[in-house]
């Protein structure tokens, strides 16, 4: 077994080395040890790796992986423990990579559920009972942010940390896993989530590490999307790799830094109809997730974002669009309301926040001198909680792994753009630019 392990890892390298670029742009700082996952026998038709996610207005969708591929997939649900009054069934799927086979992924859609309710679950009829709660129907409500998670010792300290925020749904702006090939480390992420994943929504997209593409061999994404299903088909996309969401007040998009974003593209004409639908008497915020930031004042992956920048941010400008959350560069970056790189009062806040606790360390080398748009900047683990408070107003706070979790590294109060006048100055050219063909 040993030996087969070990041709599989010396496979992948080689064959990364010839698909992926080589970046010696900075150098990271060493990070805190992969975490052990030991091995635990389980019975092949219990449930394992559950978490749930937004399926859909006053609906959950909830995933899971069995070894028994004859497990059903059913969910039965409750307001009591113990007592099921309803029941829904799903659909499954799976994969081969390389010499691996996934489990049998379940896909499940409850509902309709009843707002800021706790409901109790079991999957597939046998195992475990779960428990979840369902965000609020109206403000307040509050997001937990981090990505770049992976799987060390830090991982682990922001997942504690965000363990103690009362929050309702958890936003992941791409890099789960870093599972990089090697499927069986998408097996562990899995269990080490549940215990959060399992109780409180996970609304995540994907990252570059998510990709796992061997040409030849795989097409990118495959695990990903069988594995963390979205409700792209609810909020009419035709892809996984990205969606929107509506909750409390708050219309959320998840875009794909990894696919296409050109004018010519589906993501493109997708987004620009989900902004044109988006009624702001009824979800006054509007917040956009992607992995590769567009304001980065950090020398780890400088650059990267601007051609994605240079075709969307003008949608997102003449939408209204009140922040922006990204990953991939791995440390913690605030700025002004921005557009067109400069500060604008009627522009985007835009918020780094690829800390979460992955194996390659801090990104810690910044450009100097500070751009005038940046207004806090540290190379540090940690998560981030958004509580929307109304209409008008949210309070952002960045929460570093070395404190204590009430400690707010950087908190800031943020007035919605719907509040501050600039949508009406705008609307004649969100107009031309949303509803234009």
């Amino acid at each position: 077994m040993e030996t087969k392990r070990m041709i599989f890892v010396i496979l992948i390298s080689v064959l990364l080395s010839l698909s992926l670029p080589v970046r010696t742009d900075y150098v990271r700082p060493q990070p805190r040890k992969t975490l052990h996952f030991p091995w635990k026998p389980k019975h092949p038709s219990l449930p394992h790796q559950v978490h749930i996610s937004l399926a859909g207005e006053n609906h959950m969708r909830i995933s899971w992986i069995t070894d028994d591929n004859s497990a059903p997939s059913i969910v039965e649900y409750g307001t009591l423990p113990g007592q099921y009054t309803f029941s829904s069934s799903g659909e499954t799927a799976s994969y081969n990579y390389l010499f691996y086979s996934s489990g049998k992924i379940h896909h499940t859609v409850i509902g309709p559920l009843e707002h800021d309710t706790i409901y109790f679950y079991r999957c597939g009829g046998q195992g475990p009972e779960f428990q979840l709660k369902t965000p609020p129907g109206q403000f307040p409500v509050t997001f937990a942010v981090a990505g770049d998670l992976g799987q060390t010792g830090w991982t682990k300290s922001t997942l504690d940390h965000i363990d103690q925020c009362k929050y309702d749904v958890h936003l992941l702006p791409g890099d789960l896993s870093y599972a990089d090939c090697m499927q069986h480390l998408w097996d562990n992420f899995g269990e080490l989530v549940q215990p959060l994943a399992s109780a409180r929504p996970w609304m995540v997209t994907q990252g570059n590490h998510e990709k796992e593409k061997i040409p030849f061999f795989t097409d990118a994404f495959e695990s990903y999307n069988a594995r963390w299903k979205m409700p792209f088909e609810e909020s009419e996309s035709t892809s996984n790799l990205y969606y929107s969401f509506e909750v409390a007040g708050v219309h959320v998009i998840m875009l794909g830094s990894y696919t296409d974003y050109d004018e010519l593209s589906d993501q493109y004409s997708w987004l620009k109809a989900d902004l044109s639908k988006v009624d702001r008497k009824k979800t006054p915020w509007l917040v956009v997730l992607f992995h590769v930031p567009w304001y980065n004042s950090n020398h780890a992956h400088q650059g990267e974002g601007d051609g994605m920048m240079a075709a969307m941010e003008p949608l997102l400008y003449a939408a209204g669009v009140d922040l922006v959350f990204a990953g991939h560069v791995h440390a913690y970056e605030r700025s002004k309301r921005v557009n067109k790189g400069k500060s604008d009062p009627c522009g985007t806040v835009h918020i780094t926040i690829g800390d979460g606790g992955n194996r390659e360390g801090l990104a810690q080398k910044y450009i100097h001198p500070t751009p005038e748009w940046s207004m806090f900047r540290e190379a540090s683990f940690g998560h981030g909680e958004l509580k929307i408070v109304n209409s008008t107003h949210a309070f952002w706070s960045w929460h570093r792994n070395d404190d204590d979790e009430p400690v707010r590294s950087d908190q800031v109060w943020i007035t919605s753009l719907i509040s501050s006048g600039c949508l009406a100055e705008k609307a004649y050219e969100s107009s031309k630019i949303l509803v234009s063909p």
